[in-house]
């Protein structure tokens, strides 16, 4: 089976158009279109409805998860209801099956990286900064858990390694992603993980 993926589409009224070029065609060379966040540029229903209506026009399977901007308006489940109107798979914690091929997908969140991971320590605030991330590894563990296909992939937003993100400033990695949505990647072995987030990342890293 044939994959395609591609994030931050970051759908409003002046990019709608320039999605639908770059979509076009893509169902004739993949069986499956993985979306791996920021799929709207600030999360309101009417954003939403226009890249449904895009999608609509590929036919093929397609599995998403959410990013940071479809949350900006505080409207994620209508996001994620219009999208799911389309025919579009919407992960959240959850698992997604077709033949031997399975996706598990979770947002992620942000927290640094290796030595540099944000711990739970200190303010409240931090506390809970940390507890986020850390229920999104829990959501994404389990959801690898439950695919019984031959062929697994993780498919979230924020980066679960640094490798990914050379070529961002370094500056911003800690929002970017976090270290312990790896532990999951490393215990249970997907084929293949894919992230959104960096616009300016690398293609592969591990």
């Amino acid at each position: 089976m044939r994959i395609a993926a591609v994030g931050d589409l970051h759908c409003r009224a002046d990019t709608r158009r320039n999605i639908a070029v770059a979509l076009r065609g893509v169902d004739q060379e993949a069986e499956v279109l993985l979306l791996a966040g920021d799929l709207t540029d600030h999360g309101t229903p009417e954003e939403a409805l226009w890249l449904a209506e895009e999608l609509s026009q590929v036919k093929m399977e397609r599995c998403a998860v959410l990013g940071n901007h479809d949350y900006e308006s505080g409207q994620d489940a209508a996001v994620r209801k219009a999208l799911g109107d389309a025919g579009v798979h919407v992960l959240d914690g959850d698992a997604w099956e077709v033949n031997d091929f399975g996706v598990a997908g979770v947002k992620g969140f942000a927290g640094g990286f290796e030595v540099a991971q944000l711990q739970r320590f200190g303010e409240e605030a931090l506390k809970v900064f940390v507890d986020v991330c850390i229920s999104e590894e829990l959501k994404l563990e389990k959801a690898l858990f439950r695919l019984r296909t031959k062929h697994r992939i993780a498919l979230l937003h924020y980066s679960p390694c640094r490798q990914t993100l050379e070529g961002e400033p370094l500056e911003i990695f800690p929002f970017l992603g976090a270290t312990r949505l790896s532990g999951p990647l490393d215990q249970l072995r997907p084929n293949l993980a894919v992230h959104g987030h960096a616009h300016r990342g690398t293609l592969r890293g591990a």
